[in-house]
């Protein structure tokens, strides 16, 4: 007969003991809830001990042992000589020592009738679990949600998703929140940039579960727990969408403020960068001192002698000419930089006349409530109009407003910035296609502009 798989063991009273050693005197161990669930789970805690306990080359071992034997699937029993013979690359005696290992753990079944193993159904469910966590490991998930969020989806699809698989994502989240607003707050763009990238991936899985969360918040079958721990992970994916101004504000800043190295068009990132590529920077002292440094002696009467050369020089020098020096023409320098300040100043004067009260279109009735976002930034070369729409998000945000400086003028105007998700074909000679938007002048408290 097949040894059945204990779904319930008898605490042992040492381990009682030694358990509630971890714990204060006046607290029961038995009082806490997370011991009670996490006690109730023994026997699949045991199987996981029995896998991983030990160095990593045995763990290694009796993965690959119970790997093999689960993706047999033509057969559902194995006798010994089967096993030798698939497991033939293994020595007897460590495959002795594993099959015994994972027989006594109810990982494998010995039929004593009929000679023969088979995987139970509690060792195909965990390696369903460390397969699921294989699989994702070999795609590139620097946020870490896809395994998370695969785990409620599939818990969603079966009807059992639970509060404790929510707020694991609810607190993966929290923690790409805080790490985004680190990397915002530390100013360095290299920091920036890794940490824009991982928002972007981050985003990409936030739109995958939208749909997920949706349909747990509709369910009306679902507990109070269930819905706001569904809630709170929408407000925490809000937030972490919001942060692309903050991204696209702190670059812009760092851009401002870059320092170039004359007119050889190097700065100081791609000097930061450069060095960054070289594992050992002291390598790159190696021939650029030839010889140390050979010091020179000389006696006082070569000591006076020259510094009467150099005092009498001067003398002469200043004794020479009377008077004050005829006047010369400051050089005139050209500066090859971006104007950068000029190309913000125009683009402001041009906003602050379209908010106009005289210029706005939508002063005359018949004239249109509000116009295209890439009529006002065209006609313009790529670059320029690239500048300009960057600058378009900081309309109306309150917190550029109470700055001082161009862009918090910019914050200040009396114009509303609505983006779409579509985008326009331009029949532009430097810009093909711009993501639909509309500029439209804010209103008063006592009314629309078109009113005074």
């Amino acid at each position: 007969m097949i040894e059945p798989i204990t779904s319930e063991a008898a605490p042992d009273p040492q381990e009682q003991d030694s358990l509630q050693a971890h714990f204060q005197p006046h607290i029961s161990a038995d009082e806490i809830e997370q011991v009670y669930h996490l006690k109730r789970a023994q026997p699949l805690l045991q199987v996981f001990t029995a896998l991983f306990h030990g160095g990593f080359d045995g763990v290694l071992v009796r993965l690959l042992v119970l790997r093999e034997l689960a993706a047999e699937t033509g057969v559902t029993s194995f006798t010994r000589a089967d096993i030798n013979t698939r497991l033939g690359y293994l020595l007897p005696e460590s495959l002795e020592t594993v099959l015994m290992r994972l027989r006594s753990n109810q990982l494998l079944a010995w039929d004593a009738q009929q000679a023969v193993y088979r995987v139970t159904p509690m060792a195909r469910n965990v390696l369903s679990a460390i397969d699921a966590l294989l699989a994702l490991g070999k795609e590139e998930d620097s946020s870490d949600m896809g395994f998370l969020l695969s785990q409620v989806a599939g818990a969603q699809v079966m009807g059992g998703v639970t509060v404790d698989q929510l707020n694991h994502l609810l607190g993966r989240l929290m923690e790409l929140t805080e790490e985004f607003s680190d990397a915002i707050a530390s100013g360095s763009e290299f920091r920036l940039r890794a940490s824009q990238a991982k928002w972007h991936m981050a985003c990409d899985w936030v739109e995958k579960g939208s749909e997920i969360l949706r349909a747990i918040t509709t369910d009306e079958n679902a507990d109070s727990a269930t819905h706001k721990a569904a809630q709170a992970i929408g407000r925490a994916q809000s937030a972490l969408l919001n942060m692309q101004g903050m991204f696209s504000r702190a670059l812009n800043q760092i851009e401002r403020q870059r320092v170039h190295l004359g007119q050889s068009g190097l700065s100081t990132t791609d000097i930061k960068r450069w060095l960054l590529e070289h594992e050992d920077l002291a390598s790159l002292a190696l021939g650029a001192i030839d010889q140390p440094v050979v010091p020179l002696f000389i006696t006082p009467a070569e000591m006076i002698d020259v510094a009467e050369t150099e005092l009498m020089a001067d003398r002469v020098n200043t004794t020479v000419s009377n008077g004050l020096p005829t006047g010369t023409d400051a050089p005139t320098t050209i500066s090859d930089g971006p104007a950068m300040q000029q190309e913000l100043d125009d683009w402001l004067a041009r906003l602050s006349d379209f908010a106009a009260l005289g210029n706005f279109p939508s002063i005359a009735d018949e004239g249109p409530k509000s116009i295209q976002a890439h009529e006002s930034l065209l006609p313009a070369s790529f670059a320029v109009a690239s500048y300009r729409a960057s600058l378009l998000p900081l309309l109306g945000d309150a917190d550029e407003a109470r700055l001082q400086g161009a862009t918090a003028e910019l914050a200040r105007l009396p114009v509303t910035f609505s983006p779409q998700d579509e985008m326009v074909q331009l029949p532009d000679l430097e810009v093909a296609a711009m993501s639909l938007a509309s500029l439209s002048l804010s209103l008063n408290p006592e009314g629309d502009k078109s009113d005074e």
